[in-house]
C-alpha cells in the first residue's frame, strides 16, 4: 500500500478530510522551499503539492507562473525539486509529496530515470498536467513499478470514457478541477461540484481531491462536504508574494492552520 493510499485510509477511518496545499519549488526562494514544505506540515496539511516550475504552465493563471518565472529566475530545475523532497525527507518521512508539473522537464530526463529518482528522493506522486492518462499506461505502470503514485486530472468536460480511462490508471488520488478555466480563478461552484463527484466515484474507490478555486476557509470547507480532500494553489502564492521573506513562513503556517480548523469543524 503506498503511503497516499494509507494516508486516504486513516483519514476516512477517523472522519477528516485531506487538505493538500501547493507551493512552487524556489518560490520566494530556493533556501526557503524546504522550510515552507515543514511549515505546511505543522499547519496540518496531509499531502503536499511541490510545483516543478516551467516556462509555460499552461494550466496556469498568472499568479502560479509568476512563481515559476521567480523560481526559473533563480535556476531551479527538476533535479533542483528533488533535492528539495530528498532534504525535506531527513526530517519528515511520512507526509506524502507529490510533484506537480509538465511533460518537458520529464521527457528531458527520461521517464525511466525520472521514476528512480523521485522515488529515490522520496517522493510518493507524480501529477503532470500535460499527460492524458489514455496516453500514459506505460508511464503510470512505471511510476507504480517505482512505487511511485501516478496521478491525473479530470475536469467538468472529462467523458465518461475519460474518466474510466484515468480512473483505470490512477493511484493515491485523483485531481479534480473544479472549474473550466486556469488556476487563481474565483468563480467556483460548489454546487456544480457536488453533482459530478458521484459521477466519478461510481467509476472509481480511488479518492478525489478537488482544487482551482479554493481560496479560504468557507470554500474549502463547502468543497470538502463531497470530496476527499481539497487542494489550495494560488492563494497560497498569493501569500507569500505578500509576505515579506522574514515572515512568509509563519505566514503560511497561519494559513493552513484556518483551513485545517475549518475542515475539521
Amino acid at each position: 500500500m503506498s503511503k497516499i493510499t494509507a494516508l486516504f485510509k486513516s483519514l476516512k477511518a477517523s472522519g477528516k478530510k485531506g487538505l493538500i496545499p501547493f507551493i512552487t519549488a524556489g518560490d520566494p526562494n530556493p533556501t526557503l522551499t524546504v522550510e515552507l514544505m515543514h511549515a505546511l506540515v505543522r499547519g496540518g496539511a496531509n499531502v503536499i503539492e511541490l510545483g516543478v516550475p516551467f516556462s509555460d504552465p499552461m494550466a496556469d493563471g498568472p499568479v502560479i507562473q509568476r512563481s515559476s518565472e521567480r523560481a526559473l529566475a533563480k535556476g531551479v530545475t527538476l533535479h533542483n525539486c528533488l533535492e528539495m523532497v530528498k532534504e525535506f525527507r531527513t526530517q519528515d518521512t511520512t507526509t506524502p509529496v507529490v510533484l506537480m508539473g509538465y511533460a518537458n522537464p520529464v521527457e528531458q530526463m527520461g521517464a525511466e530515470r525520472f521514476a528512480t529518482e523521485a522515488k529515490a528522493a522520496g517522493v510518493d506522486g507524480v501529477l503532470i498536467v500535460d499527460y492524458p492518462p489514455e496516453e500514459c499506461i506505460d508511464f503510470a505502470a512505471r511510476m507504480r513499478v517505482a512505487g511511485v503514485d501516478p496521478i491525473f486530472l479530470l475536469a467538468p468536460t472529462s467523458s465518461l470514457d475519460r474518466i474510466k480511462e484515468a480512473a483505470k490508471i490512477a493511484s493515491g488520488y485523483i485531481y479534480y478541477v473544479s472549474m473550466r478555466g486556469v488556476t487563481g480563478a474565483s468563480h467556483l461552484n460548489t454546487q456544480d461540484v457536488a453533482s459530478i463527484i458521484p459521477k466519478i466515484r461510481a467509476s472509481t474507490q480511488i479518492p478525489i481531491a478537488v482544487g482551482f478555486g479554493i481560496h479560504d476557509a468557507a470554500s474549502a470547507k463547502a468543497v470538502s462536504n463531497t470530496a476527499d480532500a481539497v487542494v489550495i494553489g494560488s492563494r497560497i502564492i498569493r501569500i507569500l508574494e505578500d509576505s515579506a521573506l522574514g515572515e512568509a513562513v509563519q505566514s503560511l503556517e497561519t494559513f493552513i492552520r484556518e483551513i485545517r480548523v475549518a475542515l475539521d469543524s
